[in-house]
Order: structure tokens, then sequence, then C-alpha cells
């Protein structure tokens, strides 16, 4: 949830344009390259306190909720997918479940496991790996890519009953907000709007309908919700219009009329 975790700086950076041509974006690449496990996942480094089911020391290791962003910025910066991406891919969606992805660690986290039942999807692991097959020819249209999309229009559908590991859409999570690096709406919107078979669906239409009613006569949008580490960007404030908040709205809404 922290927005300057490096992971989602980099994201941010690759995002606005930037790639490998600038040194600190390369290095950091070079960095991701170098923890790789067994299966093709790779690491970050992680501490989770004993009391909590993890060794309380400094490891490298992954979770369902962070692996796949590493794997994304991979594909980003345009690594070889069989040689450097596949691989991982490959395995993280073994663990796909008909109701999305669970909340799942690398045998270096020993028994840990978020604030919520087993057999429940983890909502921002499903939204996340949804993203990642969304950019892969060969698990777009696969069934773990659909269930995930579908887990998360059913969250939304049921969102005054379901909320498993503690991932509300309630009154927070319908607030827009930049960038996109947790779970809200822009987010998860954000995500469902790269699948074409959900555009007319109306729990997506739904979202799409609370977006659209957030932009001002300028056709701008202002941010509801911000991050305080990041107020000194345009999306950090609550009274103006936000171009890069509006950016993300605006792409949002011109996939749907890509069909």
């Amino acid at each position: 949830k922290n927005p300057v975790l490096p992971i989602h700086s980099l994201r941010f950076l690759l995002d606005l344009g930037f790639d490998t041509d600038i040194p600190e974006i390369k290095a950091a690449v070079n960095e991701i390259l170098k923890h790789q496990d067994n299966n093709g996942v790779y690491q970050s480094l992680t501490n989770i306190p004993k009391h909590y089911g993890g060794a309380g020391v400094d490891v490298f290791s992954w979770c369902l909720c962070d692996a796949p962003l590493l794997l994304l910025v991979l594909l980003k910066v345009g690594m070889d997918y069989s040689k450097y991406i596949k691989p991982g891919v490959d395995y993280l969606v073994s663990f796909s479940r008909e109701n999305g992805f669970p909340c799942a660690v690398s045998q270096e986290l020993g028994k840990f496991r978020g604030p919520g039942r087993k057999d429940d999807c983890c909502p921002y692991a499903t939204l996340i790996m949804a993203d990642l097959l969304s950019h892969i020819p060969e698990y777009r249209n696969t069934s773990a890519a659909i269930t995930s999309v579908e887990a998360l229009l059913s969250l939304w559908q049921n969102s005054l009953e379901q909320h498993p590991y503690m991932f509300y859409m309630g009154t927070d999570f319908r607030k827009l907000k930049a960038p996109s690096c947790w779970y809200d709406i822009v987010s998860v919107a954000g995500v469902l709007s790269k699948y074409k078979f959900i555009q007319h669906d109306p729990r997506f239409m739904e979202m799409i309908a609370l977006i659209r009613s957030k932009q001002d006569e300028d056709g701008f949008f202002i941010p509801e919700s911000t991050y305080q580490k990041l107020k000194a960007w345009d999306f950090g404030q609550k009274k103006f219009q936000s171009p890069y908040l509006t950016y993300l709205c605006l792409r949002i809404l011109e996939r749907l009329e890509q069909e």
C-alpha cells in the first residue's frame, strides 16, 4: 500500500514512458534479475515477524501480492519473454483457483498468510495477476485470467457482504486516487478495461458509470483521496484538476471505445 516502495516507483516511471535508457531504471531491472528462484519467480527482500508465521529475518522470497509486479516490470522493459518471464508466469498461474488467486508465499516465508480465510481469494493478488496476464497473449483468454476477472467483478457485485483478507470495495475504494498501485476503483477498473469480453458486463459498466460521474465540465478529474507521501504531485491534493489522474481515467474510457 506504500506508494513509494521501489516496485511501485519503478512501475510509475515506466507508466510515464521512461525505460532502461535511464541508468537508475536499468540498475533496478538488473537487481530484479539477480534474485530468481528455481521456479522462475523473482524475489524481494522481505522480513515477516515470527508471530505472523515468518522467520523474523531478512530473506529473499516472494508473495503472490508482489511477485507478479516484478514479472510485469520485466515485460514492460522488453525482456525476453521465454527466457526471463514465462517460467515464473507459468508457476504463478498454477495457483489459480475458481475464485481467483489465493494468498500464497514462497517456502522461505514459512506459514505466513494474510488476515483471511485460506479458501478465499486474495483480491490484490488476483488483481495484479489479472493485470500481468492481460499483457501476455498466450494467457489473456485462459481460465486463469477469466476467473480472476470474474472474481473481481463478483467482489464488486457483493461488496456489502464480501471483503476477503480485509479488502473492501466501500466508500474509500470508490474514491478517485492515483497512482494505480493498490486496490481502488481506478486501479481495478484500469485492469478490467484491458479485457474486452467484459466491456458490456453490467457490473463493469457500473464501475465505469461511477468514474464518468466524477468527470468535470472540462473533462478533467479531481482526486478524492491521496497518498500523503505524494502530496507534492498534481494528484496529491483534492481541490484541483489532476492531469495524471485524468490520464488514468481517460485511458480506461478510451479502451471501451476500441472494440
